[in-house]
């Protein structure tokens, strides 16, 4: 490996330690080598000095130096660096960037470009980021194969507020996907927990029951928006609209496929049934819309990403209207509010004014946050003590309730 790289730690990767997660990435790594990197502070965790026995957390960012050729002693192969970025890919990584400002860069990915390097990987957005100029970072991530809004941080101030707000779930983000077959409601909440299954396939997830030791929760909201046959002998194929209130690996792609509706391409998790006639093994998923505290301000940022090219074909041959999706969010929101198994650390808070960007501009209408409902207390309130005067009605009591303000709404930052 010849440059300097960023990864972030993954969810199925919390609390381990840092020695283990190299161990892990990069096999062929001594532990004398990784002892003198940490102790020259070259890796960095979160930009800041790590020791060996740091435990990891979900979304946290190291920074590995360069390698050089690992020592393959122990007969692993060294890893493998990323090809030099050609001019074609600086021009369309340009071309890509949704929105960018003093602290974010927000990137339309397109399908097939992996984030990270991996094994046998020498093309992917990571190693193409110093196109962009001064020192952009990973703060979170998509699948090879799906399409859509990615944001990077432009210093290490804006990735740990980023971060944070990934870990601490207030980021709102919305999926496009085209399923085949139809569910049976037509919304709820997939809660399956997951784990990794070992296999030829490569990384892959599937469901587990809670109380496995090796799975992990995850929870995603869906609404059907339209559905459609491509033929007349052809399987019904169905827009789905999700919101994923974890983020654990390929967690959109299993559940999908356990609900009976595989993503549309989606061999992997669906095999055969998510390849119908008439269809390439292109997959159909999509980062629609992320919405999260902006690490300047804390305004809202909301980005859109317009759809990828073999999925907008797709829209247009099942005559699918874009402009249906806003109420049908809307409405999921709703619902989700009404949950009372909604996961913690979610509860909205007063709005704020809103950094919208994207294609098209959304409806001004407050999106509230996911929050978990108000629990109905089981015991009775107890009757005022006669002691104790009860107070005149109509008086309220304490502080006077402090009365809310606005702020005026921002207008959006787009590109020309």
């Amino acid at each position: 490996m010849s440059g300097v790289i960023t990864i972030l730690v993954e969810s199925d990767e919390e609390d381990l330690r840092l020695d283990r997660w190299f161990k892990q990435r990069f096999p062929a790594l001594g532990h004398g080598h990784l002892e003198r990197l940490l102790r020259t502070g070259q890796i960095r965790l979160d930009g800041r000095r790590a020791k060996s026995g740091t435990r990891l957390a979900p979304g946290q960012a190291v920074r590995v130096p360069p390698l050089g050729e690992l020592d393959s002693s122990d007969g692993k192969r060294a890893a493998r660096s990323a090809s030099p970025v050609s001019n074609s890919d600086v021009r369309a990584l340009r071309e890509a960037i949704l929105h960018e400002d003093d602290w974010v860069i927000a990137i339309n990915k397109p399908t097939g470009l992996a984030v990270q390097g991996g094994t046998g990987q020498t093309r992917y957005l990571d190693g193409m980021l110093s196109a962009l100029g001064g020192e952009p970072r990973l703060v979170h991530r998509l699948d090879k194969d799906t399409s859509g809004v990615l944001l990077l941080a432009k210093s290490a101030a804006s990735a740990r507020a980023l971060t944070a707000s990934f870990k601490g779930r207030r980021a709102q983000k919305v999926y496009w996907a085209l399923v085949v077959g139809e569910p049976e409601a037509s919304r709820g909440m997939i809660d399956l927990a997951l784990a990794k299954q070992p296999g030829p396939g490569g990384e892959k997830v599937g469901a587990v029951e809670d109380d496995d030791d090796d799975g992990k929760p995850a929870q995603t909201l869906f609404r059907v928006v339209e559905k459609r046959r491509a033929s007349p002998r052809g399987p019904t194929l169905t827009w789905l609209v999700l919101m994923p209130l974890t983020g654990r690996t390929h967690q959109l792609r299993a559940h999908c496929a356990a609900m009976g509706t595989p993503i549309l391409g989606d061999g992997k998790y669906g095999g055969r049934q998510a390849i119908p006639d008439g269809f390439a093994a292109e997959l159909m998923l999509h980062a629609r819309e992320i919405a999260l505290p902006h690490p300047d301000d804390g305004t809202t940022l909301r980005v859109t990403a317009p759809l990828a090219p073999h999925m907008e074909a797709a829209w247009r041959k099942l005559n699918f209207d874009t402009r249906k999706s806003e109420r049908v969010l809307a409405e999921l929101l709703d619902y989700a509010e009404g949950l009372t198994h909604s996961p913690p650390g979610t509860k909205p808070k007063p709005k704020k004014a809103d950094r919208r960007t994207g294609t098209k501009p959304a409806r001004n209408r407050a999106r509230r946050s996911l929050g978990k409902a108000p629990k109905k207390s089981a015991k009775p309130a107890s009757k005022p003590s006669s002691e104790t005067p009860r107070k005149p009605a109509g008086k309220p009591s304490g502080k006077p309730a402090r009365k809310q303000t606005r702020k005026p709404l921002r207008g959006a930052k787009r590109r020309p």
